[in-house]
């Protein structure tokens, strides 16, 4: 018989940003748009998907369908990253510190976007280099793919976790 699956989490998505191109064809522009979106639960499951449509509505369900494809579990310790990490892509340089209880989130729009339905609460970010909105998402992605939660990092080092907490 048909069992319910588990409760069902509830994903955010933010919209990054929308980016409306033209193809020059013979009887004028065509135009389409390309939208950049996150998705995330809160607790430390992220995504990003870009998604490109003849009309924006279709764009971002695109982008919401390849970013909740695309979601990775993140390591998150009171409400902050475990250590201070730089992500990269492309020329966009992003830095993410961890901050104490009441900082708050930091940071510009894009990477604003991705830590926020990530569910971080308190961070530093600082986007060094390109601050176009598709380097700066992907290069927080590659940052936040980086962290590693002390457990990983105690099993990796065969050491037992009060070790690597202390």
């Amino acid at each position: 018989m048909f069992e319910p699956e588990a409760q069902e989490i509830q994903l955010t998505d933010k919209v990054v940003s929308i980016n409306r191109v033209a193809k020059v064809v013979k009887g004028g522009r065509r135009f389409r748009f390309s939208a950049i979106v996150v998705v995330g639960d809160g607790q430390g499951k992220v995504g990003i998907g870009l998604g490109k449509a003849h009309e924006v509505p279709e764009a971002i369900r695109k982008a919401v369908e390849k970013a909740k494809k695309d979601m990775v579990q993140i390591p998150i310790i009171n409400n902050t990253i475990p250590y201070e990490v730089v992500g990269q892509f492309g020329s966009g340089r992003v830095l993410l510190k961890p901050a104490s209880d009441g900082t708050g989130v930091i940071a510009g729009g894009p990477v604003r976007a991705v830590v926020e339905v990530a569910g971080i609460k308190n961070i530093l970010t600082k986007c060094l280099g390109s601050h176009n909105p598709h380097n700066a998402v992907k290069a927080t992605m590659e940052a936040l793919l980086q962290l590693a939660s002390p457990e990983e990092v105690a099993t990796r080092r065969n050491r037992p976790l009060a070790e690597m907490v202390g």
